[in-house]
């Protein structure tokens, strides 16, 4: 009974200062998850506690259950429009990419630790993929707002990516201890993998997101069902002998994706349910460790892990996306940079330990070096990487709180809540407020004090205004109460002023003196930019053309609205 409480008093302590730690992070710009395998470290064998904890088979289990919850709730978040503009580049990084990646890394192993070519290729599949939990953890949580080609592309790779490392992984494994079965028998493993994880996935998620919205559920239930359904559909493609991984992240994606009242419920709990799952995991890693081990790979493995960061990932980047996807060489290179490895391949490293290899704890202890490596190099300098090749956006004003109204159930009434920070707004009468037609201002307090706001009504500085309006709403009403802070930044990067995206191009060139190419005198600005970038743009892309820098400003539907215009 004892050992009970024990496990209660520890694990609840570890959790509580995981989270405070949360703050030491932002303060000194250390990598979150860095911080959550440093205390499970601490509280190892060879740490501070003197924890024991050597149960492989749990640490596997507890990695999948915890991997599984954070791509559900990677999913949930995933807009389809944004799927569609990162899919086929992340898709192409999550197969060939993890197979270019995990080949040079293997013969690159293979030199450093004296071992065979499959056992360094093992080593290169165990690293070669990226993690969901640590590239959803870094790019959602050091402030960073990356423009959405870029950011889908990682978020998309980083939840695709497993079910190709983890064929290499077993194929190798297999290799070693000799069950190796024949080319046919491995391919159709390799083909079930991705196709039954796919149809299951799409399948499945799309029942469950069918589900959940006929259901009238206590609001609590929502995001339980969801779970529920989710590791359901994990569970079935692992049985049926697809990825798991693959199916509960494209289960998520279909759930997030249909509209309704019950993302309002299932969000916020998912969100605290995956970074529950994150500190668990890392801690829980941290745990399984030993220190002294580690020390005694730690130079060939940083050696691996820096192969791994400047040489392996940037060519593998360079071969499967640079020649067929429109990247520009900033975009590319900052890819290229945050291959961040966290969980998998620690995880995977599990593979040899159960499966009976020979050295196991080499391949765990190097795949742990590379991502310590990795969260600290790659992890704490994504900020300065991301503002340096300028692949960031100004995040510009949202609702400080927005919540359902509940009266509709499709396309249903919110209440937003803003703070006014725009000095433009100062003193002005509402009556004169370009307002969306179809949302209204219902309370507006001013030093704690509602008042009821009238067409007379004018505006302060401080006032906090709740709106009701519909999502379709939003663009407009964020415009309106930009702060002037962000107003400023949002000048810096986009321009002091910008042109309707359907302002036609032969005005344009009148107005300034250009000169157009026949083909492009029909085109509106919104057309020759879409032309210029490639097709399918994004916020914060930009044309260089005669002495003036063009930049996507405003898109609605996968279309250009405005664009900033800065002379030079």
């Amino acid at each position: 009974m004892d050992a009970i409480y024990t496990f209660f008093l520890v694990g609840g302590s570890l959790m509580a200062l995981s989270i405070l730690a949360s703050r030491l992070s932002s303060m000194m710009g250390v990598p979150l998850l860095l911080i959550f395998l440093g205390l499970g470290m601490l509280a190892g064998e060879e740490g501070l506690l003197g924890v024991e904890f050597d149960d492989y088979t749990m640490a596997f289990t507890i990695g999948h259950l915890a991997l599984a919850m954070i791509l559900l709730d990677g999913g949930l978040r995933t807009r389809l429009k944004t799927f569609r503009v990162g899919f086929r580049p992340a898709l192409s990084l999550a197969t060939f990419g993890v197979f270019i990646t995990s080949a040079i890394v293997g013969v690159i192993s293979m030199w450093v630790f004296d071992l065979s070519l499959v056992q360094g290729l093992l080593v290169g599949a165990i690293v070669g993929s990226t993690d969901a939990a640590a590239v959803f953890s870094m790019l959602s949580g050091r402030g960073v707002n990356l423009n959405e080609r870029v950011g889908a592309t990682l978020e998309i790779e980083s939840g695709t990516n497993d079910p190709m490392a983890i064929f290499l992984t077993l194929m190798l494994v297999e290799l070693l201890v000799g069950d190796i079965g024949g080319i046919g028998e491995t391919l159709l493993f390799f083909i079930s993998q991705f196709g039954i994880g796919l149809v299951v996935g799409i399948g499945g998620g799309w029942l469950s997101a069918k589900l959940l919205r006929w259901l009238d559920l206590a609001p609590g239930l929502y995001a339980m069902l969801a779970l529920a359904l989710g590791f359901s559909v994990f569970g079935l493609t692992s049985v049926l002998g697809g990825s798991g991984f693959l199916a509960i992240y494209l289960a998520g994606l279909m759930i997030g994706n249909q509209p309704g009242r019950h993302l309002n419920f299932i969000l916020p709990v998912h969100d605290g349910l995956a970074w529950l799952s994150q500190i668990g995991l890392f801690l829980v890693l941290g745990l399984l460790v030993t220190p002294s081990q580690l020390w005694d790979v730690a130079l060939p493995a940083g050696l691996v892990a820096l192969a791994l960061i400047f040489v392996a990932r940037p060519l593998a980047v360079l071969i499967t996306i640079k020649p067929f996807f429109k990247f520009r060489w900033r975009e590319t290179f900052f890819i290229a940079w945050v291959g961040l490895r966290g969980a998998v391949p620690i995880v995977l490293a599990i593979f040899p330990l159960i499966g009976g290899v020979e050295n196991a704890s080499l391949y765990f202890n190097v795949a742990f070096a590379v991502v310590l490596m990795s969260l600290l190099i790659q992890g704490g300098s994504l900020t300065f990487m991301a503002r340096w090749l300028k692949v960031e956006v100004p995040v510009g004003t949202t609702p400080n709180r927005r919540g359902p109204l509940g009266i509709m159930p499709d396309n249903d009434f919110e209440m937003f809540v803003y703070v006014v920070e725009n000095e433009d707004l100062e003193d002005v009468p509402i009556r004169l407020l370009r307002f969306p037609s179809g949302a209204l201002i219902s309370a507006l307090f001013r030093n704690h004090v509602m008042l009821h706001p009238k067409g007379s009504t004018r505006l302060k500085l401080d006032d906090v205004i709740c709106v009701i309006g519909r999502t379709e709403d939003l663009v407009a009403l964020n415009r309106l109460f930009n702060g002037d802070a962000k107003l400023k930044q949002e000048r810096a990067f986009f321009g002091t002023f910008t042109l309707d995206g359907e302002a036609q191009m032969q005005d344009i060139a009148q107005a300034y003196g250009l000169t157009l190419s026949p083909g492009e005198q029909d085109m509106t600005l919104a057309e020759f930019i879409s032309l210029r970038v490639g097709g399918h743009p994004v916020v914060g892309d930009d044309v260089d053309w005669h002495g003036i820098h063009w930049v996507v400003s405003d898109m609605e539907g996968g279309n250009i609205t405005r664009v900033g215009l800065r002379l030079y």
